[in-house]
């Protein structure tokens, strides 16, 4: 398959991965602006991925005046709005991604708050990897 954007009357999808595996070896948000600085217009981008590209593809969206929908489903965990992991701010107002989105507007999301968020349990993170870690080796001793 190659790597020409997918093009109907309403829609064109972009698929790049940073390390080439498929589509162009480089960031989506390339691209994109690549095909905006040649005048290409369309109604909408929707950013659906790690956070850093939904921010960079917002950034790139900014100045064209582009509608962008990030989908925020990465900050969730439980679904319900009670643990609080997915809470970020969207224009000045607190929402959470599993109750109120997943889709935000993307020029109204702080993607600085959101990025923060998903590095705040590294920490616990890395305890319960090592301690797993751990009862593996416990396992395999025996």
């Amino acid at each position: 398959m190659d790597n020409q954007p997918v093009t109907t009357r309403r829609a064109i999808l972009i698929q790049d991965f940073d390390d080439g595996t498929y589509g162009e070896k480089g960031f989506v948000s390339n691209k994109l602006d690549e095909l905006l600085s040649e005048g290409h217009q369309y109604d909408v981008a929707i950013a659906i991925g790690p956070v850093p590209m939904m921010r960079a593809i917002s950034q790139v969206t900014l100045p064209y005046h582009l509608k962008t929908l990030v989908s925020l489903n990465p900050l969730m965990v439980d679904g319900t709005g009670m643990c609080g992991c997915c809470r970020v701010r969207v224009g000045g107002q607190t929402k959470f991604a599993c109750v109120d989105g997943p889709d935000f507007d993307g020029d109204l999301v702080d993607f600085d708050e959101a990025m923060a968020r998903g590095t705040m349990y590294r920490p616990f993170e890395a305890k319960a990897r090592e301690k797993a870690c751990n009862l593996f080796k416990t396992e395999e001793a025996k």
